[in-house]
Order: structure tokens, then sequence, then C-alpha cells
């Protein structure tokens, strides 16, 4: 894997993404040399959800079918109650998740965004973490889920909420610098 400053990270998002698992990751991680792209279901400006109302909106980079996992080296997902939840009916976005996954590279989810790799199906016997709501449909997906503010196992980075964001962040930075800080893809 890359030193992070010669990394290029993908974020995955649509309408409804949580400004801040959205903004704090872009920003860390281009603050850490990253190059981010964001890719969304039309490759068009998203828009966040900010507790009872839209919120600002974001560019995206490229349409999610236009994404060629091979040149990126992790996925980060943002919660958000409606972003997953529109997103894992899109088969290409499911489909980029597994690719990333199948390719060893880190995958990272917050809040909601487990959601995504439930849709996937690669949470089968992982430890996880999530926003309350949804560890229900972690747990009945086969994970063993936890109260943690950041889990990582096989690949898969997830957090519970904003206030773990710093943890999540350091995380996606250590996972993409290491060669070996990754358990073997099952």
């Amino acid at each position: 894997m890359p030193k992070i400053d010669t990394a290029k990270i993908l974020i995955m998002a649509t309408d409804g993404y949580e400004r801040s698992e959205l903004r704090e990751p872009l920003d860390r991680l281009k603050a850490a040399g990253a190059t981010v792209h964001i890719a969304s279901p039309e490759g068009e400006e998203i828009t966040s959800w900010d507790e009872t109302s839209w919120g600002d909106a974001i560019a995206s980079d490229l349409k999610i079918a236009d994404v060629d996992a091979g040149d990126y080296d992790a996925l980060v997902l943002p919660g958000g109650q409606i972003n997953p939840d529109i997103l894992r009916t899109k088969k290409d976005a499911v489909a980029l998740v597994k690719t990333f996954h199948g390719a060893g590279k880190p995958v990272a989810a917050i809040c909601h965004g487990p959601w995504m790799l439930v849709e996937a199906d690669l949470v089968l016997g992982r430890r996880v973490t999530a926003y309350p709501s949804i560890r229900t449909d972690l747990s009945n997906a086969g994970a063993e889920v936890v109260d943690e503010e950041v889990v990582q196992d096989a690949g898969l980075i997830t957090s519970r909420n904003p206030d773990d964001l710093p943890a999540f962040c350091d995380t996606i930075i250590t996972a993409v610098e290491s060669s070996n800080g990754l358990r073997a893809v099952a």
C-alpha cells in the first residue's frame, strides 16, 4: 500500500449524506496529502441532510458506473440515513463495494454506511460497529456487532457516528499505509 500522500481515495455518496461524515474524511485525507474523489450515482452535485432539512451541496468528480476501483487505494462510505439507503438499491454501487473489498483494499463505512456492507454480503462472520438503529440489520446478516468507536476486520473499517470521526479517519490513513495492517480478505 502507498503512503497516504501518494494514495488515491474514493468517497461514494449520494443525496442525504451526513455532512460531517463526508466532509471530515475528505478534509482529513486531503490534508494528509491523498488525492480524494467523490463518486455519486449520476456524477452530479449531491446534497447533505442536516438533521431536519437539506444542507449544503458538494460536487461529484465522477459517476459510480465510471469508477475503476483499480485507480484507488481505499473506499469511504459516509452515513446519513438517506444516503446508504438509496445507494444500496444501486447495483453498480453495491458491485463497487464488493470490488474494492475483493481486491483487498480498505472499505471504511460510518454510521448508516455499513448498510452497504450488508448489501454487498461482506459482514458474515466479521466484527463491525455502526449506528444503533442498523445494528440488528448487521447482526441478522451474520456480523458480530460491537459498540466501539472504530472496528477494523478483514479490510472493513466501521464506526458508529460523527463523534467517532477522528478515530475513523486515523484508522483509514493507517490502513492505507499498511501493507500488513489488514487481515487477509476471506
